[in-house]
């Protein structure tokens, strides 16, 4: 049955693999889960508009995901994007403040533009014009989208996965592995910045190299779990630090968990509750400004990353071309507009579907196990909620590094080439958007070629690319 659908021997992998592929894709991205809906209703865990979000962040990942598995036979996740879900608690905040609403209302009113968003693209991937937006790419740019991607999450994995919140800070910020316990002039200066938290970050560092180190030893042995099999490692010592050294029990949330999902708190909160009446008190130029700026960011993260990963894995052709990607863009859209039916931000591609692509996915049999894991999570979450922010952290930091190798293929004579390619190499980890760093690519490649006397050798689409992103990062948007 799976060989009739997925094709598994013709892309050179078999169920096991595929199974496996799909858990470490899933266990990589399982925090969106808690995150998302924390995210969206700043925090207000237990609250109707909470569980709400929570369900809709696993039905509409389930639901992207199982598309992109049967309509593109590909091998990517998807879930509300990180980046975009921040971008829409803002809008929603600043609805409360325009239209005196409050917050759930405004909320509502928000999920109207993500609904109209998801509908454009719909309309787009129909009629093939996503498909030519990815084609105007310059090859240059496209060879540097997967090694971007690396970087990016070395950072996350690095940085912001594993922040600690702190009393140095008064628990308002977060202290960063790489930032504050690396960059530290000594031991004692972040122990006197933390403050109790400190054995906590010890724990994580210890815990992230452990599972880093597992991963790399059973790779050079040829293992396809190996990054799997890192992360379960690197939960176990996490977990055996808090009850041994901090006489905690890591499981002690399970005991208290609710593990009945919400479908009321959906049902009363966000499931089709479109409030197009609030939405259009926002104005018409403010209303049509956030809808085109959801549109550049969501489609940019998308095609960089499928372009970045399908590269990664060998999915592309001569060109950078993937197959399929017409309906890989498609499942992307329909998982959005589902998610906004359900009750959550702009859904996109994932960056850690590049660590199921690594465990040996190279099918949608890798897609279709992460989603069934999406909605298994509706009544096993306080499961996916245990796993330690540094067992993710191992797995991320692998993957960047092996992404990397996507810069040998840029030619490092042709400034075209290299320009573009190191802007964007810093613009994605440092911004943490990887739309805005292919934005900023585009720009640079556009200028290069214009004022050196090559303007004929851009694309019409390429121009209006690079001035869209003009616009969206220099003019009122």
């Amino acid at each position: 049955m799976f060989e009739k659908f997925f094709k598994l021997e013709e892309n050179g992998t078999n169920v096991r693999t595929e199974l496996l592929a799909g858990l470490t894709t899933f266990m990589t991205m399982a925090y969106i889960i808690a995150l998302n809906p924390n995210l969206l209703t700043g925090f207000a865990v237990g609250t109707p508009l909470w569980n709400g979000v929570f369900l809709a962040t696993c039905l509409a990942s389930a639901v992207g995901t199982i598309c992109m598995a049967f309509l593109a036979n590909k091998p990517f996740a998807m879930a509300p994007g990180m980046g975009l879900n921040s971008f829409f608690a803002v809008v929603a905040g600043n609805i409360v403040a325009l239209t005196g609403r409050d917050y759930t209302s405004a909320f509502q009113a928000a999920l109207c533009i993500i609904l109209v968003e998801g509908l454009v693209f719909i309309c787009l991937s129909v009629l093939n014009i996503r498909q030519k937006i990815v084609d105007s790419i310059p090859l240059g740019v496209r060879l540097g989208i997967a090694p971007s991607i690396g970087l990016m999450l070395m950072n996350i994995g690095f940085g912001s996965n594993v922040g600690i919140y702190a009393e140095g800070n008064g628990y308002s910020a977060p202290f960063y592995v790489m930032r504050d316990f690396f960059g530290a002039l000594t031991p004692s200066t972040i122990k006197n910045g933390m403050g109790a938290e400190y054995s906590v970050m010890v724990l994580t560092v210890i815990t992230m190299f452990v599972g880093l180190f597992t991963i790399v030893l059973l790779a050079k042995k040829g293992k396809k779990a190996a990054v799997l099999i890192g992360m379960l490692v690197a939960s176990v010592v996490y977990w055996a630090g808090q009850a041994i050294f901090f006489h905690t029990n890591p499981f002690a949330s399970l005991t208290t968990a609710s593990w009945v999902p919400p479908f009321a708190d959906m049902a009363s909160t966000t499931l089709f509750k479109f409030d197009f009446e609030g939405f259009l008190q926002i104005g018409w130029f403010t209303a049509i400004t956030l809808i085109i700026t959801f549109c550049m960011i969501d489609m940019f993260d998308t095609i960089g990353t499928l372009v970045g990963t399908a590269s990664r894995a060998g999915m592309t052709d001569e060109n950078g071309n993937m197959p399929q990607m017409k309906e890989a863009l498609l499942s992307d859209a329909v998982g959005t507009v589902f998610g906004a039916v359900t009750g959550t931000s702009t859904v996109t591609t994932f960056i850690e579907s590049a660590a199921g692509v690594e465990a040996g996915g190279r099918t949608g049999l890798t897609a279709l196990t992460t989603a069934v894991m999406f909605l298994a999570c509706m009544f096993i979450a306080p499961i996916a909620a245990i796993i330690p922010a540094a067992a993710t952290s191992s797995a991320l930091i692998y993957v960047g590094v092996l992404m990397l190798e996507g810069l040998q293929n840029v030619d490092f004579r042709d400034l075209d080439q290299v320009v573009p390619v190191f802007i964007m190499l810093l613009a994605m980890p440092i911004s943490g958007s990887i739309g805005h760093a292919i934005g900023l690519a585009m720009i640079a490649y556009t200028i290069i070629k214009v004022f050196s006397g090559e303007a004929k050798n851009v694309s019409a689409l390429t121009y209006v690319i690079a001035a869209l992103f003009l616009v969206k990062f220099f003019a009122v948007v």
